[in-house]
């Protein structure tokens, strides 16, 4: 979790240590996405997104089954948001079919799907709920 500048709590996922950010923003260059990236980390002090466990579950209060996982740089996560389906079970969580909503012809289609042990995945949700719990 970092702050955004503006000391708002910003949550950025990492995959295998490596920003979202940039391994999105590496794929749509690769694949000549134009505008590519221009992602940021989700601010919840700026949406009600609920529990983060919810969120993160597929469970969350954007009233669809595709889950905003980055918002814009510009800390708004409608202006420029990166989607994905999560499906979890009691051994795995998978995120698949990503997509960016406001080019709906841009084929996400080899980036993931990406697949993590639900164990470790729960661990990891239990702790930003305690750092955003801690926030000012």
């Amino acid at each position: 979790m970092q702050g955004d500048g503006a000391d708002a709590p910003q949550i950025r996922v990492k995959i295998n240590g490596v920003d979202l950010v940039h391994l999105v923003g590496l794929y749509e260059t690769a694949q000549g996405f134009d505008p590519a990236g221009g992602y940021g980390g989700l601010i919840p002090a700026y949406y009600q997104f609920g529990p983060m466990t919810d969120h993160f579950l597929g469970r969350g209060a954007t009233m669809s089954s595709d889950v905003p996982v980055l918002g814009c740089d510009c800390g708004e996560w409608g202006c420029w948001p990166l989607m994905v389906n999560i499906a979890a079970d009691d051994v795995r969580v998978q995120w698949s079919h990503f997509g960016q909503p406001h080019r709906p012809g841009w084929d996400y289609g080899t980036f993931g799907p990406m697949s993590f042990r639900r164990m470790s995945y729960d661990i990891a949700l239990r702790e930003l709920e305690d750092q955003l719990l801690r926030s000012p």
